[in-house]
């Protein structure tokens, strides 16, 4: 046995090049003769030790030579990252100048006429259908540029925050020439639009799968006839991407000089960029081909630059004026609170909220599913509270009663997927809760934004659950921007220390200071700063963790990789730091390392269901380089934000300035009549006019209610 072993270092030794062969030859020689082999062949083990010696300098050298190369390649990304920032500033930069060359048909050049001018031909006529008809004296931020850009033939893209009035940017132009087709991506906001503005006085008719035979003739009808009534047509992107019939009547409208403008809700759905890209969108490209005369006007609520770009592009308007208000609404109080472990013990946290102080208050739940809207309002019903479901597996019978019993204050809290609420102006909702996070920044913002349309204070109150982030990565897996839009919301839940506006205005590209918010987030309210710490060891132990059950040919859930972490397991780690921490910091620690791709999300697809394991990711290895911090929530952190929205609240009314444009209270002076008061209607964007007096010493239109409890 030992001859074999001689013999396999000698032939080792020549065929590596260590050794001259015909040295190895005597050696083995000597070896070979020899009746009891105990001496050891020197020559051939010093040269084995050598060449083992050459292999560890030329690991050594290879390992310096990837930590620097991934040094560099650090530098690189944080040089790209310089460079894409300036290159968007070039983009915005480029797109302003090329609207001074503006193609369309103006009777001035853009740069000369002050969208803000009421002295237009048309001015006198669209004040006197404000008033007349919309019960309105006064416009809010941008509203006056946006009609009269649009009564310029100008195509135009307005972006303001939920509840802006942006409907009434359309309406009111509608009735002063022509008529005016709309798009809207739902029909339940178009038969709400509908019925709002024919309870107005107003000839607002739509098309859809419902309408009967006859309705679709007459409509046909009033679009091609010369003294047509008709104001406005609403309609749904499919209707112009599948209707070759409602394509060839519109053109006949625009031939004989009826069809004024094309309104397009909900714009940002064209672009594949955007956070509800809809396919169908991307036809609406052939309006402005075929009816270039034509202006349009898009609308949205969440548009990023990149997305507004992207949309211009699409709908063929690369000169299209973009009219864009502040995002804030100063009484929007943002709250951020991490899920309890049991589902039982969120119900009892939102019950507890909800009684303390938001007892006889409307509200909206959105929740993550179908199946999750049923069972959070079978929760609330069973605690005492007045909640019902609204989804779309409900018939449409029973949606109607639902949206009318919680319009009507029947039913103070609706339990909805998150489609619910877009266009449906309820002014007096107090708080809007998530039950489970949004899929994007924009999504988010726009479901929010359906509290506090009255101007007094509400509560935004979202819960973050550690689960919720893998069943929401597992549904938008497929979606070009889904997984890239995730972690925009991870970043805004995860956040201790940057103010709330600061980062959804950011998103949108609005700069935001944090001196302005005045504490109306949580994070503001906090007393201190939270402390930042060194993760890097606990980083790179988690990243092991994940190693090992590799190299096992085991995977790890997000569940299984906090057991882990905590001791528990087959994998359960041995640093005393990491068991020591808290499941919630763990997971803190986690999502950070997801965020920063450290660790990454591995998909694996199954008959029922998409799974999500947790991997090393692409920068594990510069974990050590980089020494990530990361701010832990301190103990009294809970305490400190129980108590934020009630003295959110308590200080509302001491405040001396408000921000007008964005307040929904509006001054309208009144100088009609000598009457001390005066009622009006006033179309708060899509909803029914309400009742409001005007005070007779300031002019300032109140909105009355039947009781102080419903302004609570």
């Amino acid at each position: 046995m030992q001859r074999l072993t001689y013999r396999f270092m000698i032939e080792f030794c020549i065929t590596s090049g260590l050794a001259n062969p015909n040295e190895m030859q005597k050696c083995g020689v000597l070896i070979m003769r020899s009746p009891v082999i105990k001496v050891f062949c020197r020559k051939c083990r010093t040269l084995l030790l050598t060449y083992r010696k050459d292999l560890k300098n030329e690991f050594s050298s290879v390992s310096n030579s990837i930590s620097e190369i991934q040094r560099k390649v650090q530098v690189l990304l944080e040089r790209q990252e310089k460079y894409q920032a300036r290159k968007k500033d070039l983009e915005l930069e480029i797109e302003k100048r090329e609207s001074l060359f503006n193609k369309n048909k103006l009777t001035k050049d853009a740069d000369e006429i002050k969208m803000n001018s009421t002295d237009f031909d048309w001015s006198q006529a669209l004040k006197n259908v404000l008033w007349d008809n919309f019960g309105v004296k006064n416009l809010r931020e941008m509203q006056l540029e946006t009609m009269n850009a649009t009564m310029c033939k100008r195509d135009v893209i307005l972006i303001m925050p939920t509840g802006g009035g942006k409907s009434l940017c359309y309406q009111a132009p509608a009735l002063i020439s022509g008529l005016t087709l709309v798009i809207s991506p739902l029909i339940s906001l178009i038969e709400d639009q509908v019925l709002s503005l024919k309870n107005l006085g107003i000839n607002a008719k739509k098309l859809s799968a419902s309408s009967t035979r006859q309705e679709v003739n007459e409509i046909h009808k009033e679009m091609v006839a010369k003294d047509s009534e008709l104001k406005l047509l609403y309609v749904t992107p499919e209707k112009i991407s599948k209707s070759k019939r409602f394509m060839a009547q519109l053109e006949k409208c625009y031939k004989s000089g009826n069809l004024s403008r094309i309104a397009i809700d909900e714009v940002h759905c064209a672009s594949q960029w955007g956070n509800d890209f809809r396919p169908d969108y991307k036809i609406l490209g052939i309006l402005k081909r075929q009816f270039p005369d034509a202006p349009l006007l898009g609308l949205t609520a969440t548009s990023t630059d990149k997305v507004t770009l992207d949309t211009k592009k699409i709908l063929n308007i690369p000169f299209a004026m973009v009219f864009k208000t502040c995002l804030n609404r100063p009484n929007l109080y943002y709250e951020v609170r991490t899920k309890p472990d049991s589902y039982d013990s969120t119900i009892d946290d939102i019950v507890l909220t909800i009684n303390s102080r938001f007892e006889k208050s409307s509200g909206i739940i959105y929740c993550f599913s179908c199946k999750n809207c049923e069972e959070v309002s079978d929760s609330l019903c069973k605690r005492g509270l007045s909640a019902s479901a609204y989804h779309a597996r409900m018939e449409a019978q029973d949606r109607y009663r639902v949206h009318k019993l919680w319009l009507g204050n029947k039913i103070k809290i609706i339990c909805a997927t998150v489609a619910f609420g877009m266009g449906i102006d309820k002014p007096d909702v107090r708080f809007v809760i998530h039950f489970s996070m949004s899929k994007s920044i924009e999504n988010y913002y726009q479901e929010s934004g359906r509290a506090g349309r009255d101007g007094l204070p509400a509560l935004c109150l979202l819960y973050y659950g550690f689960a919720d982030i893998f069943r929401q990565s597992t549904m938008v897996l497929t979606e070009q921007t889904g997984l890239t839009n995730l972690n925009k919301v991870l970043e805004y839940c995860q956040n201790l220390n940057k103010c709330r506006r600061k980062i959804l205005f950011s998103h949108f590209g609005n700069e935001w200071h944090s001196n302005l918010c005045r504490s109306s987030c949580d994070v503001c309210c906090s007393a201190n700063g939270e402390n930042f710490k060194d993760i890097t060891e606990l980083c790179n132990d988690l990243v092991s963790i994940t190693q090992k059950s590799s190299a096992a040919g085991e995977r790890l859930t997000g569940a299984k990789l906090v057991d882990a972490a905590r001791g528990r397991g087959k994998f359960k780690t041995q640093n005393s730091n990491l068991k020591a921490m808290t499941s919630e910091d763990v997971q803190r620690i986690l999502v950070f390392m997801i965020m920063n791709q450290y660790l990454k999300e591995d998909f694996h697809f199954t008959p029922y269901a998409t799974i999500s394991y947790l991997v090393p990711g692409p920068q594990s290895s510069l974990i050590s380089f980089n020494k990530p911090e990361l701010s832990l929530p301190s103990s009294k952190s809970n305490s400190r934000k129980s108590s934020s929205y009630k003295t959110f609240c308590e200080n509302w009314e001491t405040r001396t300035e408000f921000n007008h444009e964005n307040h929904l209270k509006r001054e309208m002076p009144v100088d009609e009549g000598p009457s001390s008061s005066k009622k009006f209607k006033l179309n708060m964007d899509t909803d029914e006019p309400c009742d409001l007096t005007v005070d007779e010493n300031t002019g300032v239109a109140i909105i009355m209610s039947d009781s102080e409890d419903d302004l609570l």
